[in-house]
């Protein structure tokens, strides 16, 4: 039985869904909810709790039993969302360790396609379902998450090391909690279609500084994203990955659910100066891969030296 809930990474993924499962604190007791956050966005959770202005309901405030920048003080862990950046993901596996059991259910919500087996190199208990989420929200402000756009849907899968793991708990708590969920037997179609979209999408904003709506209305660019999708959605298929016919396409129109003025998370990141950015997921993976599998990324490989053009590596 889920009880004890870390939300790890309080950003705009972490914040709207943890902010739905804090919802059932007022009638779920023995549930707690805790959200592992910092700075001042921390400071306003604590103090005021965690607005969520989103598109299609009525704002709410969450209040969560527990809101920390230390692992260590989330105790036993039931579930982790886990919903950090990917360049803050090495460093917090190490710790949350400690918190797993073998009974905990680790769902990652991170960007990229290998990212539960990242998790299960690090940490041996457990079960980590792999993952993915579509969704558009940001921190607003600190203490406040803006979802506008997306389907504000969690897809899962099984876990290959633990198939016989019954998934109707967790189910039925995301039910519970309102929040929009599909179990997928074959999750790798679903994360690869995801990566196909945001690698695209991601890139392309982020070399030439425009959102979604100004990508799609230059009919360059959005042929640069088109070319980007093209050479992803060969790895996928290089890698015996089931994906439909139409599917760079279908990821080209899914950009028109967002609004004009959308930018992507790696275009957030990528713009401030004082921050890292996940280049290496979303470019330097799919040049790695094209190397490694034989498969031609000529246009990523120059958007990437674009990218880096504009803002070197950050180490920090």
């Amino acid at each position: 039985m889920i009880k004890s809930i870390g939300v790890i990474g309080v950003g705009g993924v972490g914040g709207y869904f943890g902010a739905k499962l804090c919802r059932l604190l007022k009638t779920e007791q023995a549930l707690q909810v805790s959200f592992l956050a910092r700075g001042m966005h921390l400071d306003q959770i604590r103090t005021n709790g965690l607005h969520v202005m989103a598109q299609d309901e009525p704002e709410w405030t969450a209040h969560p039993a527990l809101a920390t920048d230390e692992i260590s003080e989330l105790g036993a862990l039931d579930l982790v969302l886990l919903c950090i950046k990917e360049y803050d993901l090495d460093r917090v596996l190490l710790e949350l360790e400690a918190c797993t059991k073998p009974s905990t259910i680790i769902l990652p919500l991170l960007n990229g396609v290998d990212v539960a087996t990242r998790v299960r190199r690090k940490i041996s208990s457990g079960i980590v379902l792999p993952g993915c989420v579509y969704i558009g929200t940001h921190i607003q402000q600190p203490g406040v998450i803006e979802q506008k756009g997306g389907a504000c849907k969690i897809y899962l899968g099984p876990d290959p090391e633990h198939p016989e793991m019954r998934p109707d708990g967790l189910l039925q708590l995301f039910t519970s909690a309102g929040i929009k969920h599909e179990w997928k037997s074959d999750i790798q179609s679903e994360i690869w279609q995801k990566f196909i979209f945001i690698a695209g999408y991601g890139i392309v904003t982020a070399a030439f500084g425009k959102t979604l709506g100004e990508v799609l209305g230059d009919s360059g660019l959005k042929g640069e994203v088109k070319q980007v999708m093209h050479e992803t959605a060969n790895l996928a298929k290089e890698l015996g990955v089931s994906l439909d016919a139409d599917i760079v396409q279908r990821s080209l129109e899914k950009g028109t659910q967002f609004p004009f003025e959308t930018k992507t998370s790696f275009q957030r990141d990528f713009e401030n100066p004082e921050k890292p950015d996940e280049r290496r997921l979303f470019a330097g993976a799919i040049i790695e891969l094209g190397e490694r599998l034989g498969v031609d990324t000529a246009y990523t490989r120059r958007l990437y030296g674009v990218i880096n053009d504009r803002k070197p590596l950050f180490w920090g």
